[in-house]
């Protein structure tokens, strides 16, 4: 069992059952924290039973009496809906620590922070990558805003969740640096794919080239999950293609009208992909944008 000095004595909530955050619940449960779980679809939430996890029917119960509660939902509007309208700012003790980590809206991780903070609540936004195998694994990036003094006194809970855990400063900065990731990945995956696309054109074995410059200056995580699976003709999420366009449309609201053509062209890819129907295939579906 993990250990970590005055964990054990922890009680956690826990919003958002989804993939992701099931196997969170298991990793914090392993280390032998008591978490309570509520999903809006219940049978999410009450799966984790089994393993020792408390459902809970709303949020209410759910973030009551506890030292931290974590929310990892969807989209902005969700994390909206959870933090607002009698939801968890509403429901928490004084002292709790509140940490979203969604991908959401930089303004909003503002907000959620500010009104916090009129309640003596603390607040962090606190979004992850790395995909469901890091969040089995334990092994997530966790980019990191808010008080200092708040992320130090929440680290022991990040390092059962995550392996790369980074404080970026003041709230909505961890939304940030998780947005400028993902414009990262936008390029990286637009390359992998369209590289390889070409050596189908010119009449390349695809194999041979990516055997060839998956361990070369070429070589990137985007190419070396998404091509193999592009070769099985694999379109299963590893992550899902809509919410990579969520992410970059939260981007595009910040970025500048001169420059970032990359990420604004793929962005546009994704949302003809996604008005294909290709929303719930993983983000390797941007090479169907060029085999067609």
């Amino acid at each position: 069992m993990l250990t970590y000095e005055g964990v054990l004595l922890m009680k956690i909530g826990f919003i958002g059952t989804g993939i992701m955050g099931s196997y969170m619940v298991q990793n914090l449960l392993k280390a032998g924290l008591e978490v309570d779980v509520y999903n809006r679809s219940f049978e999410k939430a009450k799966s984790l039973e089994k393993y020792g996890a408390r459902f809970k029917d709303n949020i209410s119960e759910c973030v009551k009496g506890k030292d931290f509660v974590i929310s990892i939902v969807g989209y902005p509007k969700d994390v909206e809906e959870v933090y607002f309208s009698n939801g968890i700012i509403d429901n928490v003790d004084k002292g709790t620590v509140i940490i979203d980590m969604t991908t959401s809206s930089p303004d909003l991780a503002k907000k959620i922070y500010e009104t916090s903070k009129e309640k003596e609540i603390f607040s962090l936004d606190a979004p992850v990558t790395g995909g469901d195998t890091a969040a089995k694994d334990g092994t997530m990036t966790i980019f990191v805003g808010g008080d200092f003094e708040i992320f130090e006194r929440t680290k022991s809970i990040f390092e059962i969740l995550g392996k790369n855990i980074v404080y970026q400063g003041e709230a909505g900065f961890g939304q940030h640096a998780k947005l400028a990731n993902q414009i990262m990945i936008a390029g990286a995956l637009a390359g992998a794919c369209e590289g390889i696309y070409y050596a189908k054109m010119v009449g390349l074995n695809q194999k041979k080239v990516f055997d060839a410059v998956k361990i070369g200056s070429a070589g990137s995580t985007q190419l070396s999950k998404n091509i193999p699976a592009i070769l099985e003709e694999d379109y299963s999420p590893m992550f899902y293609a809509k919410h990579f366009l969520k992410d970059l449309n939260l981007a595009k609201e910040y970025l500048s009208d001169d420059g970032f053509e990359v990420v604004k062209n793929v962005l546009k890819v994704f949302d003809e992909l996604s008005k294909k129907g290709y929303g719930d295939n993983g983000t390797q579906v941007y090479y169907k944008h060029l085999d067609k």
